[in-house]
């Protein structure tokens, strides 16, 4: 049993508890960071935006981790299967980077001397604006890229932690944004072509432990002539009263049971095998053929990330919640396991 929320409310009581968990197909639960009661140091607050087509893309982060603030450009080139991430750390940033408290409003922006990076909402439309100097080597890197056609739904979760009361993760991704634009970097130029290009928002807010591994999954793309999507994953917290499990279909989501990630495996294990996944209630069966994986591996003793973001393609089926079975051949997506102390 799946708990769905449908009223809107703040998202703490007044003792810095979860006031529900659970799962809803648009932002109800109010955020605010004067709510929390947990440790301050502990507060996790991002806005991460994904898009690509399937010959390359680009990843923007911007994070308040309250003892550390990270702004990240990543580009991947999946036609000749390389990417690079360069990123910018500001120690102690304790909120004053001002991420928004909802997707619904709200801007977010970071400079200074040699990037910039900007998410502006307008128009019901997300306006993603980036420069990087000497990017790649000697070469700068510039972006605009205009997301619209926001699907009616989208997958929101409000989890708690077991081992920690006033730890939880509130955490809304946007699938099937349709992407139009462009990148230059050097003296080559991307065209995001809104046909074929796809944005993913992940945004989210919380107080975290400080040892956790997650797994995340997404795609976004055209099946049977409408807009595609699913979004998959486990880790963040206790699940037990929602996944964020949830396929879309012409703008409407449909909800799943756990999902399971099956990475092959000899002595460790190997990302750039072909890996399945399965659903428990048997709506989610793929397999998913890696292209590149973006591999991170930082260790700082108190501090560590191990990343592995494979993209590839998945191949199976859905089962959409009136019965129709819906067959994904080649579905451009990616497929991730992070293990994080911090």
């Amino acid at each position: 049993m799946q708990n769905r929320i449908i009223q809107k409310q703040k998202l703490l009581n007044e003792k810095g508890y979860l006031n529900q968990s659970g799962y809803s197909t648009e932002m109800l639960l109010e955020y605010s960071r004067k709510d929390i009661k947990g440790l301050k140091s502990r507060i996790k607050e991002w806005d991460y935006y994904l898009v690509t087509n399937e010959d390359f893309g680009v990843a923007l982060t911007i994070a308040d981790n309250s003892y550390m603030g990270f702004v990240s450009v990543a580009f991947f080139n999946f036609k000749e299967k390389w990417c690079t991430t360069k990123s910018k750390i500001k120690p102690f940033t304790r909120g004053s980077l001002n991420l928004p408290s909802s997707t619904l409003r709200g801007d977010v922006k970071f400079s200074d001397k040699t990037m910039s990076i900007e998410f502006v909402k307008k128009n019901n439309q997300r306006h993603l604006k980036c420069s990087f100097d000497k990017f790649l080597n000697k070469d700068n890197l510039s972006c605009g890229i205009i997301l619209k056609d926001e699907p009616i739904d989208s997958i929101v979760l409000a989890t708690p932690f077991k081992e920690n009361k006033k730890a939880f993760y509130y955490n809304q991704k946007i699938n099937c944004l349709r992407a139009e634009g462009e990148l230059v970097l050097g003296d080559n130029q991307y065209i995001f072509d809104s046909s074929k290009s796809f944005g993913v928002l992940d945004w989210g807010r919380g107080v975290w432990t400080y040892k956790n591994t997650w797994y995340w999954g997404s795609a976004s793309g055209i099946v049977d002539g409408k807009i595609f999507g699913f979004n998959i994953g486990y880790g963040f917290g206790d699940t037990s009263m929602a996944t964020e499990n949830m396929i879309f279909y012409d703008g409407i989501g449909h909800k799943l049971e756990h999902v399971d990630f099956i990475i092959p495996r000899s002595k460790k294990e190997e990302y750039m095998k072909t890996w399945s996944f399965t659903s428990s209630d048997g709506r989610f069966e793929m397999t998913f053929d890696p292209i590149i994986d973006r591999y991170d591996n930082i260790n700082m003793l108190i501090i560590s990330s191990c990343q592995h973001q494979v993209f590839g393609k998945f191949t199976g089926t859905v089962i959409l919640d009136d019965g129709t079975k819906l067959l994904i051949n080649d579905l451009f997506g990616f497929a991730e396991k992070v293990s994080n102390k911090w």
